[in-house]
């Protein structure tokens, strides 16, 4: 059983930044990319960004583009998500995954106006 533990979460100005992090408690021997999606209040979980495996791959939602930056350390499966410029509509909690298969449980960030 693996378990992914984020932490960095807080709350911050407008146009402040935060770094999130997420460590997986064990290696799965497979290989899956990492990333992070969020949820905010009577809204849906949406994709953040994602990573793969080897790092060279990355995807990011367009509103956070330029903004956001997600990396990975393979041999420590951890995966991290630096925010730089956020905004009030950043609030939400934020979790990580590995693969599909594991989640977190979740940190909140909070932007306020």
């Amino acid at each position: 059983q693996v378990e992914l533990v984020e932490s960095g979460g807080g709350l911050v100005q407008t146009g402040g930044s935060l770094r999130l992090s997420c460590a997986a408690s064990s290696h799965t021997g497979d290989i899956y990319s990492m990333g992070w999606s969020r949820q905010a209040p009577g809204k849906d979980r949406e994709t953040v960004a994602v990573i793969s495996w080897s790092g060279g791959s990355t995807y990011y939602k367009d509103s956070v583009k330029g903004r956001f930056i997600i990396s990975r350390d393979g041999a420590q499966n951890t995966v991290h998500l630096q925010m730089n410029g956020l905004k009030p509509e950043d609030t939400a909690v934020y979790y990580c995954n590995l693969g599909d298969y594991w989640w977190g449980q979740g940190t909140q960030v909070t932007v306020s106006s």
